[in-house]
């Protein structure tokens, strides 16, 4: 049974930087795709970033140059590095592991960005 714990969310000023981390459980993180996507409340979810199996890395346009995913195997953990915070990166974070035999996802956790 593949599990993900998802840890890092909290409240942050604008300007600020928070670390979220996603370990996977009964999955082996190093040859599959993990992602992070968000949800702000009355939008859709959307794709913050990507690690491929082979570790390339993808942003949209509107995180790039402010957040960094990145992977330590030995721990099965993938990390997302926000910084430069703004009021709408606001919403819940979800890890999302990729792999041939189906699509898992994290409970979530809340990012707030606020003064």
């Amino acid at each position: 049974q593949v599990q993900l714990q998802e840890f890092g969310g909290g409240l942050a000023q604008p300007g600020g930087s928070l670390r979220l981390s996603c370990t996977g459980h009964g999955s082996n993180f190093s040859v599959n795709h993990v992602a992070w996507h968000r949800q702000a409340p009355g939008k859709e979810r959307e794709l913050v970033a990507l690690i491929t199996g082979g570790g390339r890395t993808d942003y949209p346009s509107s995180v790039e140059g402010r957040f960094t995913i990145s992977r330590d195997n030995a721990k099965n953990t993938v990390y997302l590095q926000m910084n430069s915070l703004r009021p709408d990166d606001t919403a819940i974070y979800y890890c999302n592991l990729r792999t041939p035999y189906g699509d898992y996802w994290g409970q979530g956790t809340q990012v707030t960005v606020s003064s």
